[in-house]
């Protein structure tokens, strides 16, 4: 690089390469997410991303801009809700040593059997 203008070319041409490939990627991820879409149609969406990228890109946020959106607040809010759900149930339940502890106190009580607590230790041991 010949001067500081060559350099600052070369950082606006990779940014924008780089933006132009997240939105590819973008477009292609919800293509996938869209299920009333048919086959065929995101099979010629994905032939004119290939030949004609930059306008077919254009055009598939302009009709389907709305819906891309939606589908990804969707998808973040089930992996938000899932995430949630997982941590409620570690924070919630007992430890397996606990439960251990619990079912040998009912076993000592002679509330159960040996049988049933194998079964519980069994269960709580994950096996």
């Amino acid at each position: 690089m010949d001067s500081f203008w060559d350099f600052l070319w070369v950082i606006l041409v990779s940014f924008a390469f780089i933006a132009y490939l997240i939105l590819l990627f973008s477009i292609i991820t919800d293509l996938f997410r869209d299920h009333k879409t048919s086959g065929w149609v995101k099979a010629i969406w994905v032939v004119f991303l290939i030949i004609l990228p930059f306008i077919t890109a254009l055009i598939y946020l302009i009709v389907k801009g709305d819906d891309m959106t939606k589908r990804s607040v969707r998808a973040a809010r089930e992996v938000q809700d899932a995430q949630d759900a997982y941590i409620r149930q570690v924070a919630g339940g007992k430890s397996g040593a606990e439960q251990i502890a619990d079912a040998k106190a009912l076993l000592d009580a002679g509330t159960i059997t040996q049988e049933e607590f194998a079964a519980l230790k069994a269960k709580a041991l994950g096996d």
